[in-house]
């Protein structure tokens, strides 16, 4: 079992300045970066284990890989609503790549997903809304249980922050419309048909939302996985 200085340690022996430049192109936070990248973590991860209180330690050390690492190793039968709520709401939580690596590697694995994700979805700060409309595409794209009719519950929420033009939003609402699509012929029609009620709207963001997602939903090469 490694600790949290060892962990620390083995960061700091990949840390790459490279890496450090090419993630500032992709908007990433360059404060409190390693400059590790994310199959790096992964094998980290598969070293240090599952580990509730580690992933806390990790998480409040605040840098980008110490915070990725803690959301990869926590226990999601351990995470509590106050947990996710007290991480969304950290001074870190402050772009794209940490909401969704949060999302796809931990938050969609609890008890609370669909609930924080409609909590969520009607929140101001940008990246927590970001969070709520990653947990939706996350829950479509990689939980094969999902229960399938439960998915067009979110459909009224896609539909009301469609006008949100923040970027980082409407890129995550585009994502839930299209992964939910992507699911089955029946979720596919019902969310083409929920695109061209969006497109309808007056707003840029929801217009290219819809160009975006029906563009996807109706291609050939998705159209083909349902004959």
């Amino acid at each position: 079992m490694m600790n949290l200085e060892e962990i620390l340690n083995e960061l700091k022996s990949q840390s790459n300045p490279a890496n450090v430049e090419g993630m500032i192109r992709f908007g990433i936070n360059p404060d409190k970066v390693f400059g590790v990248r994310i199959p790096i973590l992964r094998k980290i991860a598969k070293k240090i284990k599952k580990n509730h209180k580690l992933a806390q330690q990790l998480w409040d050390f605040g840098y980008r890989e110490t915070m990725i690492l803690g959301a990869m190793i926590d226990n999601p039968s351990q995470v509590t609503q106050t947990q996710m709520e007290e991480w969304v709401s950290s001074p870190y939580f402050t772009y794209w790549e940490i909401v969704d690596q949060t999302c796809m590697n931990l938050f969609y694995l609890t008890d609370y997903a669909y609930t924080k994700a409609t909590e969520w979805s009607s929140r101001k700060e940008e990246f927590v809304k970001r969070a709520a409309f990653t947990l939706i595409a996350v829950i479509a794209w990689k939980d094969k249980e999902a229960d399938d009719k439960k998915l067009p519950q979110f459909f009224p929420f896609i539909e009301k922050e469609s006008i949100d033009d923040r970027n980082n939003v409407k890129k995550a609402v585009n994502w839930a419309l299209r992964q939910i699509g992507k699911r089955n012929l029946n979720l596919n029609k019902k969310a083409i048909e929920l695109a061209k009620e969006i497109q309808k709207k007056d707003s840029r963001s929801a217009k290219w939302i819809a160009k975006d997602a029906i563009k996807e939903l109706e291609s050939d090469s998705i159209q083909s996985r349902f004959s």
